[in-house]
């Protein structure tokens, strides 16, 4: 039996045939995606069935931004709602069975596209229009779900969404920044003299993208991944986040790389906007607020990622090796600035 970093193969094989009904070991553990987020791997068991367990990244120290329990509640409370979810099926808290919280949940079969070669493989220019309008209302559908009836309602503060999130991030880029970028700093407190009044609190995924969802070869959303920063707050951050992350045919290309969208057959970013509003029934006068958020949260983010592989997170690495990672850093807060300054 060959090991796997993250798995402790004999105490998880005992876990999931006591607790994950009609589970049959010995399972097959093949890593889907690791790094710095979360660890996902893919189960098999012996009578073929396929299921996903999710750890914290090995070696994680703050272990509120890895919280498998958190993680389970939410995708367990959203099984009674429109949203695609993968099937919860359970959560292990002992530790003592693989060094750190757990969860599985079924195999979804679908695709998760990153790249344009990958999208027009795996679905027709139909089928990329219907993923577009899938996304759409699928976010939408998270936006509407009933809190109370989830279990969901005391997931995170209602109001003053925005506000806390700037103050967080502003933090940690404070904390992560390899050189002053005082576009950083100028579209931040342009974003905090501009906040606009927040509406009834909804889920908020905080990550909502194409290649965080599952789509099927038709291009319905299948599956929602990816909730380790879900909350709950404004609605219009992951319209805005939306818009960052995607770039259709005829689209100006953002500080963002993912070129799956890219590909003949999805929407532009205004069909998206026109659809959510028609959808949601959501006013999106404000968007450009929004959008400026998503820039400069993204600029954050990233500074964050470059400061690690500086630090020899991807192993030795020369500075101009590591220069795209800087770009896009320095793009990202000049799109944020761009767009508060709009509403200066």
């Amino acid at each position: 039996m060959s090991e796997v970093p993250g798995i402790d193969i004999p105490k998880v094989t005992a876990w999931l045939e006591q607790h994950v009904p009609g589970a049959r070991g010995p399972f097959v553990f093949d890593v889907i995606a690791g790094g710095h987020s979360n660890l996902t791997f893919r189960v098999t068991g012996s009578n073929g069935t396929r299921y996903v367990l999710r750890r914290p990244p090995l070696g994680h120290v703050l272990a509120s931004a890895h919280d498998m329990g958190r993680e389970h509640r939410i995708i367990s409370g959203l099984q009674r709602s429109a949203v695609p979810v993968a099937p919860a099926l359970g959560f292990c808290d002992d530790t003592s069975v693989n060094g750190a919280p757990f969860y599985v949940m079924g195999f979804v079969d679908g695709f998760v596209l990153r790249e344009r070669e990958a999208a027009e493989a795996a679905l027709s220019p139909e089928a990329r229009a219907n993923a577009s309008r899938s996304i759409v209302d699928t976010m939408a559908s998270i936006h509407a779900v009933d809190l109370a009836a989830a279990g969901l309602a005391d997931l995170g503060k209602h109001e003053g969404y925005i506000a806390r999130q700037l103050k967080r991030w502003y933090g940690q880029w404070n904390q992560q920044k390899t050189r002053d970028l005082l576009a950083v700093d100028h579209a931040h407190d342009l974003l905090v003299s501009q906040i606009p009044e927040q509406g009834a609190a909804t889920i908020v995924h905080g990550d909502y993208r194409l290649d965080n969802c599952m789509v099927s070869a038709s291009g319905d959303v299948v599956a929602v991944l990816d909730w380790e920063i879900c909350t709950l707050g404004d609605p219009l951050a992951d319209v805005g986040l939306l818009q960052v992350y995607w770039t259709g045919p005829n689209d100006p290309q953002t500080a963002w790389t993912g070129s799956a969208t890219t590909a003949p057959g999805f929407w532009d970013r205004r069909q998206l906007l026109e659809r959510y509003a028609e959808v949601s029934g959501r006013d999106l006068s404000n968007i450009d607020f929004y959008v400026a958020f998503a820039f400069w949260k993204l600029a954050c983010i990233l500074e964050g990622v470059y400061a690690r592989y500086l630090g020899g997170a991807l192993g030795e690495r020369s500075a101009a090796e590591l220069e795209p990672f800087k770009m896009q850093v320095d793009a990202a807060a000049a799109m944020a600035l761009d767009y508060a300054r709009r509403r200066a």
